[in-house]
């Protein structure tokens, strides 16, 4: 008898069977990949959060504000020695009154109305106030401790004392040139500005930003008290 020919049929695949392991319930294999991605999704995500938070932070801090340390005794009474305060710089316009951070690392005077170099710049930064911007006449009087700014005596309860020092810089009055501004330290007397050839009128191009915000006001060595108030500075 001859044999029939059996056909040779490919065997059938089934899904593959996730099996319990011992004393396991079957439904808790099952689910066993799907924390697993459920756990991986969830890590993305708070990677993916840090990274666009430091990128944030990092934009913020370079472009929009910066945090600043006082250095020196040249805006007494308003801010001290290790006062650290908050400059604001994006699309920042100098005003007059501002208190500034400003590049002082090139420093310009004016012969016969026109803006020249000025002797040896001190190559730091500085915070100083505002006095005049660009158009405006100013006139020190150190003779009398009066400084006048279009012809108005300027009223200043932020100084320390009558500004009775110059540096001669300048032959006053003069006209503040278009795109610069002429700042003074509140502690008139002892405070390198606008006043001396080192500083002289500033870009406002160096004009780096403006403080306005103090949150930590430096400490009384012998009260423990702090000299300055935290908040909005003016």
């Amino acid at each position: 008898m001859e044999e029939a020919e059996q056909e040779l049929l490919p065997e059938e695949t089934t899904p593959e069977e996730t099996v319990p392991e011992a004393g396991q319930d079957p439904g808790e294999a099952e689910n066993k990949p799907k924390k697993k991605r459920h756990l991986f999704n969830d890590f993305m995500e708070i990677l993916e959060t840090m990274v666009i938070s430091v990128f944030v932070i990092l934009m913020l801090f370079t472009y929009i504000i910066r945090p600043v340390t006082v250095d020196g005794r040249s805006m007494v009474p308003t801010l001290h020695d290790t006062d650290r305060l908050v400059m604001f710089r994006l699309c920042y316009t100098p005003q007059q009154g501002d208190i500034v951070v400003v590049s002082s690392y090139a420093s310009h005077v004016l012969d016969g109305g026109e803006v020249v170099p000025g002797g040896d710049s001190l190559n730091e930064c500085l915070i100083k106030r505002v006095i005049a911007v660009g158009g405006q006449k100013l006139e020190v009087d150190a003779a009398h401790g009066k400084v006048y700014v279009d012809g108005v005596l300027l009223d200043e309860p932020y100084i320390a004392e009558a500004t009775v020092t110059d540096d001669g810089a300048f032959d006053y009055p003069i006209i503040i040139p278009e795109g610069y501004v002429f700042v003074m330290g509140d502690n008139r007397n002892h405070s390198t500005d606008s006043r001396s050839r080192n500083v002289g009128l500033v870009k406002n191009e160096d004009v780096l930003g403006r403080a306005f915000f103090r949150y930590h006001a430096a400490e009384d060595t012998i009260t423990g008290a702090p000299k300055g108030n935290i908040g909005f500075i003016k």
